[in-house]
C-alpha cells in the first residue's frame, strides 16, 4: 500500500501528518521524503542515516575533434541548453535535462553522454522504518530524477511525503501511488490549491481523500468542496496552540495530540478499504 501525503500549497502540515501516520502505524514500513528542495521529515523522525547515493543525470559533452558546429543539436534542443558560438557548440549545464536528443540527431557522432550529479539520496532507519530522503544540489533545478530514484524503494507499506504544489515534482511523487492523502487548511488559499491537487489526482487516476489541518470544527466551505468533488474528508486536526509549541521544539503531532494515533490508524484502514 503506497500512500502519498500531498498538498496543493506549502505550510498546510503535510509533513506533520505524514510523520504522524508513520509513527502511529508502528509497523515495518518505508518512509520516502520526496520534498527534495526542502526535506525536513528527518527533523521529526530522527533516522539513523547510514549511507548516501549520488543521483546522476545524462549530460552531453562535445567532442571538438568531430564537431563541425552544424547546429542541428542546437535547433533540436527543446530546453535551449545548447548554443552555437561561432565554430563551437556550448552546453548550458543548468538548462540541460539530460534527454539525449542532441546525441541522437548529431550527424558527426560528436556528442558523448556522461553523468552529472544533481543531488543525493540519504538512506537509514528510524525504529521500524526504512527511511529515504532526497537533497537537491545547490544551484540545480531538476528534482524529478532524485524523486524517481527515491521511489524505487518499495515495501508492503510506503508513506511518501510529497513536495507541495501541483508542478512536476509533486506530480512525479504522487504518480503510481495507491492513494493520495491531501492535507489542506480552511482558508481561501488552502481551498484554491486543494482544487488543483484534486484535479492532479484525477488526471493521474489516483484516488484521494482529505485531511483538514488547523480545523475549527465547522469547515463548511472545505467540506462542501469535497462533497461536490466526491472526495471524502478522512480526518480533522484541531487548531491548537500546543501543536505549534511542540512543533517549534522539534516534536511531532502525536506528541501534541496522542489521541490522534488511534484515529490515524483508522484512517489508514479506511484508505485500504477505499482502495479496494
Amino acid at each position: 500500500m503506497i500512500v502519498a501525503v500531498a498538498s496543493g500549497k506549502g505550510g498546510t502540515g503535510k509533513t506533520s501528518v505524514a510523520c504522524a501516520m508513520a509513527l502511529a502505524l508502528d509497523r515495518p514500513l518505508t518512509f520516502l521524503d520526496c520534498d527534495v528542495e526542502g526535506a525536513n521529515a528527518h527533523l521529526f523522525l530522527h533516522p539513523d542515516l547510514k549511507s548516501e547515493e549520488e543521483v546522476l543525470i545524462p549530460y552531453p559533452t562535445i567532442d571538438r575533434s568531430k564537431c563541425d558546429a552544424c547546429g542541428i543539436c542546437v535547433s533540436n534542443c527543446h530546453f535551449g541548453a545548447m548554443v552555437r558560438l561561432g565554430k563551437k557548440v556550448k552546453v548550458m549545464q543548468n538548462l540541460c535535462h539530460g534527454c539525449g536528443v542532441c546525441r541522437l540527431v548529431c550527424p558527426q557522432n560528436a556528442v558523448v553522454m556522461s553523468g552529472r550529479p544533481v543531488g543525493t539520496v540519504h538512506m537509514g532507519t528510524a525504529g521500524l522504518m526504512r527511511f529515504f530522503c532526497g537533497e537537491l544540489r545547490t544551484g540545480e533545478a531538476l528534482s524529478v530524477p532524485i524523486i524517481k530514484r527515491i521511489k524505487k524503494e518499495r515495501d508492503d507499506t510506503v508513506i511518501i511525503d510529497c513536495p507541495p504544489g501541483t508542478s512536476c515534482p509533486a506530480v512525479e511523487s504522487v504518480e503510481g501511488s495507491d492513494f493520495a492523502l491531501l492535507v489542506t487548511e480552511p482558508t481561501p488559499f488552502g481551498m484554491h490549491d486543494l482544487r488543483g491537487m484534486i484535479e492532479v489526482c484525477r488526471r493521474l487516476e489516483v484516488p484521494c481523500g482529505v485531511v483538514i489541518n488547523r480545523s475549527f470544527g465547522e469547515d463548511r466551505e472545505v467540506e462542501s468542496l469535497c462533497k461536490a468533488k466526491g472526495v471524502p474528508v478522512l480526518l480533522k486536526v484541531p487548531f491548537d496552540r500546543k501543536v505549534a509549541e511542540v512543533y517549534a521544539k522539534g516534536g511531532t503531532l502525536l506528541e501534541a495530540m496522542p489521541e490522534l494515533a488511534e484515529r490515524l490508524n483508522e484512517v489508514f484502514f479506511e484508505i485500504m478499504g477505499l482502495k479496494r
